[in-house]
């Protein structure tokens, strides 16, 4: 056992404690965190639909055609199989796709080995011309 005695030959002043005092900081913490926890909402696991309660009317209108545009490795345009000479006539045929009441959906297809710039081209002149519903199709080939 022992004590802590002074150096016996100062002033006699206590030593100045230079430990932050964390009391206050925690107990702010702790106030924090039951407020977080007070406010948090209660979170409900149910989801709320809205199912419909009778049976579906029929539809009438009969599912549109899908349109097939192949970009060749050459740069060849086919339109569902239909060799397509050049731009004005590819561009022909789009603005009787985009005329549709329904427009029907267009699947471009490009072969792996042609260049970018000729699908481009053919993006450019659908998106030009109107047609909304085009996709790319056969992209695992590029995988």
């Amino acid at each position: 056992m022992g004590m802590n005695v002074g150096t016996g030959g100062g002033s006699g002043d206590p030593d100045v404690i230079v430990d932050v005092n964390t009391t206050p900081l925690i107990d702010v913490m702790l106030v924090l965190l039951i407020m977080l926890i007070i406010t948090i909402p209660i979170q409900t696991h149910a989801t709320k639909l809205n199912m419909p309660v009778n049976a579906p009317p029929p539809t009438a209108a009969e599912p549109p055609v899908i349109y097939r545009i192949d970009v060749d490795f050459d740069g060849t345009i086919l339109l569902n199989g239909e060799v397509v000479p050049d731009r004005a006539a590819l561009e022909q045929k789009l603005e009787q796709i985009a005329a549709m009441p329904v427009q029907p959906e267009v699947h471009l297809r490009p072969h792996k080995l042609v260049k970018y710039d000729k699908v481009a081209m053919v993006m450019a002149s659908a998106q030009r011309i109107g047609v909304k519903k085009i996709g790319l199709v056969g992209a695992e080939q590029f995988m």
